[in-house]
């Protein structure tokens, strides 16, 4: 089942939009739930991260859409967030709370549809895996979803985690091909990189998780249109 809150405080457009998603279900084949909210504060002031996809308005009465966002991230980094709104100036910003998307009012069928289609491929994306690793204090067990990025330094490999940093030995091409189909990828000889952490590009590096990591001529052009089909919700 996938679990969809609705954010929007006008009661006609909220009802328009949970038809919508209803549509789609039949149309899909997919069991959705949908929670309705009037308001962002409704929905971010006792948040649980329940949801799969959150359909939020950017401009509501009590707490607008962006500052709901904004309290739901500190508690769910995962939920899939898409802002509706009447100006897509507000949702440019969304890049600052991780929005997958927005949809400009009025909202059509199919717009929305391609959204949701959208989303459900974040989702997958998603699901937690996880691989083994092997170091001298011994064996690890860790999501993948925490590794930011492997580095080949000397006769190592050096893990970068949300639990720090593991050393380990082996080649960068047996880890690349251990992690083939989910989503990494080569920036240059001695980096792999978890697209999910890779925040940006500035000029010949990608930034991830903060770091910046330096591209090498051969691998650019690729490590780019890999990231382009991550963005954009698309598989390998």
């Amino acid at each position: 089942m996938i679990r969809i809150a609705l954010v929007e405080d006008d009661l006609q457009y909220r009802t328009q939009l949970k038809d919508y998603i209803g549509q789609y279900a039949a149309a899909s084949g997919r069991e959705i739930r949908v929670t309705q909210f009037s308001d962002g504060d409704e929905i971010a002031l006792h948040y649980k991260a329940e949801y799969d996809i959150i359909l939020m308005d950017i401009e509501m009465t009590y707490m607008d859409g962006m500052t709901a966002a904004e309290e739901i991230r500190r508690k769910d980094q995962d939920v899939v967030i898409i802002f509706i709104t009447n100006s897509p100036q507000y949702a440019i910003k969304g890049y600052a709370v991780d929005a997958l998307d927005y949809v400009l009012k009025p909202v059509s069928y199919f717009a929305l549809s391609q959204r949701l289609e959208r989303a459900i491929k974040r989702m997958k994306q998603r699901e937690e895996k996880y691989f083994t690793l092997t170091t001298r204090e011994g064996t690890h067990r860790i999501p993948c979803s925490h590794l930011y990025y492997v580095e080949s330094s000397g006769h190592g490999l050096f893990y970068h985690t949300a639990e720090g940093v593991l050393q380990a030995t082996g080649s960068m091409r047996e880890t690349e091909a251990q992690f083939a189909g989910e989503h990494f990828a080569r920036c240059n000889q001695c980096y792999l990189v978890n697209l999910q952490h890779a925040d940006g590009v500035v000029d010949e590096e990608v930034v991830v998780h903060g770091e910046k990591l330096r591209f090498s001529r051969s691998r650019k052009k690729s490590f780019l249109e890999a990231l382009n089909r991550y963005f954009a919700g698309e598989s390998k």
